[in-house]
């Protein structure tokens, strides 16, 4: 697969995850946000192990563990009790300061000097998608707020840390994806259950929605978003993050009626563009032993996507 498509077919992830909200609320059952998390991240994550038949092997027991609890585990329910708490979209506001976070932790953990650029554009990407969102005012809860702030720094972390340590040896992204999903959907599982109790009646609706959350949305998206991690740098990934939020309000628009201000437009246009800018001068990661970069060559990608469409390829 081309390098050159790297960038747009990682974009896919963040766009498939705007259309959330509106399947979400149009197809599923209501105040269910844990059980919606739990179906979105441990289907998938066996689907997929089922597809690659692949463990880890040794320390990537842990790690899987860790990327697991940061990525899909801990970042899927602080993610919902944000939404859930706070007025408008600022939980999208919080959200859209994640390529900030992500480049103070690449400073930390990968020793790479944020530039004045990347930080000046990641502060024109939050005010874009904050008047894309914003639509009015409320009282802040304080749980809600630091739900948020934990939910982005979360992420930002599993991502610097997928990064970091990258994959084992002839394991590819399909895999490594599987582990993470898997790993989050079952510490997902009891807090699903405590807090929300039995699973809900489901309708045909429902079922398709939720196929969709876990097939699409979930195992694929985050396949693509774990894959350019490995060819992009980190911040180029974060980057892409806020085309999550623009996504929502064009499917807002588009198919939910939601009406577009001449402000949001322009947020809209911002955001975009910090977006673009975030990917410029960055170009594809190397590997090498200081970051952990992902070792895997175009062969195997090439057998990462033949393992998608057909699993019976590898074994």
């Amino acid at each position: 697969m081309k390098r050159s498509l790297t960038v747009p077919l990682t974009a896919l992830a963040p766009v498939s995850w705007g259309t959330t909200y509106a399947v979400t609320t149009t197809f599923l059952p209501p105040d269910r946000p844990l059980f919606t998390a739990l179906l979105r991240a441990l289907p998938a994550g066996l689907l997929l192990l089922a597809l690659t038949r692949m463990l880890p092997r040794g320390r990537w027991w842990w790690r899987s563990v860790v990327l697991g609890t940061l990525n899909i585990g801990a970042f899927f329910p602080l993610l919902f009790v944000s939404a859930y708490r706070l007025p408008g979209g600022m939980a999208a506001v919080v959200g859209s300061v994640q390529p900030l976070f992500v480049v103070g932790l690449s400073a930390l953990l990968l020793g790479q000097r944020p530039a004045l650029r990347t930080l000046a554009t990641g502060v024109v990407a939050a005010l874009g998608v904050s008047l894309v969102v914003l639509q009015g005012t409320g009282t802040l809860d304080v749980v809600g707020v630091l739900a948020a702030v934990a939910s982005t720094a979360s992420m930002a972390a599993g991502t610097v840390l997928t990064k970091r340590w990258g994959r084992p040896d002839g394991v590819g992204p399909l895999a490594l994806t599987g582990w993470q999903l898997t790993a989050g959907g079952l510490l997902i599982a009891p807090l699903a259950v405590l807090a929300e109790g039995a699973p809900p009646a489901l309708d045909a609706r429902a079922v398709g929605g939720y196929l969709y959350l876990a097939l699409a949305n979930t195992a694929v998206a985050y396949w693509l978003w774990f894959r350019g991690i490995g060819r992009l740098t980190a911040t180029q990934v974060a980057f892409l993050g806020p085309l999550s939020p623009l996504t929502a309000a064009v499917v807002g628009w588009a198919a939910l009626g939601q009406v577009l201000a001449p402000l949001q437009v322009a947020g809209m246009a911002l955001a975009f563009g910090a977006t673009l800018a975030g990917q410029l001068g960055g170009g594809a990661s190397r590997p090498s032993s200081s970051t952990g970069s992902f070792s895997s060559t175009e062969k195997t990608a090439r057998k990462d996507s033949m393992d998608l469409m057909d699993p019976g390829l590898r074994r």
